[in-house]
């Protein structure tokens, strides 16, 4: 942590996010203020610190975000971008320990570090820290994985704790003997809320977009783009809504037949219709 000068006897620093102040003469010279002085609070130092606060929230965001758009696409990742990246310490809070298989798919491991060479260093579910080199590798989307539950209960004893959600997030299977014809799943329907506005509102907060009368989430699934929609009600409607029927569609907009939704879109179709269901109305009394 740097100390720069700020008016006559402080200084300031940033400390886990926030900007913090000591005494730099004086018989407390050195000793960190509980509180920032009335006489920084308008400093330019002190705006400065707390813009590229600002900046760095953002950034970390970022990061997160790409990582997670990486994993639910299942996208491959060059080696070599990993390793450009790793000494920013947002990118590696992202990345670190994130599950990754490279050459070999029946191969997972937790990524704990990324050389400068481009060799990256995992542990993997032996519990044996080993180098892997290939051109890319991929962050699985949990459905993929096979022995799910055995990974979670290695990652469990190593006390992992992701920053992107991977391993625990809640995967759903997609059922046998669905019918060729049957486009919309309503398992998560008919949930009620008091205005389309606060639907809408909690699948924005929940990271999904909203367009026209939809929630919706795109992936990519064996390759090909898809994109799960739920039905929240048309913009503007004021009155009570409620949730409606999940389907998925392709990347020109036809409705996809649920017996050829891929296990990622799925997956993720599913979880994104249960968060929204999981914010409704829940009514009390002898009548619930």
């Amino acid at each position: 942590m740097a100390w720069l000068a700020a008016g006559e006897g402080y200084e300031i620093a940033l400390e886990e996010g926030r900007v913090v102040a000591r005494s730099a003469t004086g018989r407390t010279a050195g000793r960190q203020l509980k509180t920032l002085p009335k006489a920084l609070k308008d400093h330019p130092e002190v705006d400065r610190l707390r813009r590229l606060t600002e900046w760095l929230d953002r950034h970390e965001a970022a990061c997160v975000a790409q990582v997670d758009a990486w994993m639910v696409s299942s996208l491959p990742v060059p080696t070599g971008l990993l390793a450009r990246v790793w000494p920013d310490e947002a990118w590696q809070h992202a990345l670190r320990d994130m599950a990754v298989v490279g050459d070999d798919p029946d191969e997972v491991g937790f990524l704990r570090d990324a050389t400068a060479s481009g060799e990256l260093k995992v542990v993997n579910l032996d519990g044996e820290t080993v180098r892997l080199s290939p051109r890319t590798v991929t962050l699985p989307h949990p459905v993929l994985l096979p022995d799910l539950d055995d990974v979670r209960e290695f990652a469990a004893e190593l006390a992992i704790v992701q920053r992107v959600e991977q391993i625990h997030r809640a995967t759903w299977q997609k059922p046998d003997g669905l019918t060729a014809t049957a486009t919309e799943v309503r398992d998560y329907a008919g949930g009620v809320f008091p205005t389309r506005f606060s639907l809408a509102a909690r699948a924005t907060a929940l990271g999904y977009r909203v367009s026209g009368g939809y929630a919706t989430c795109k992936v990519r699934d064996a390759g090909a783009g898809a994109e799960a929609a739920v039905w929240i009600g048309e913009p503007y409607y004021e009155d009570e809504m409620t949730t409606g029927a999940l389907s998925w569609h392709d990347e020109d907009g036809r409705t996809v037949p649920l017996a050829t939704v891929g296990p990622v879109a799925w997956s993720e179709g599913m979880r994104m219709a249960a968060a929204l269901y999981a914010g409704r109305k829940i009514e009390e009394g002898g009548d619930a």
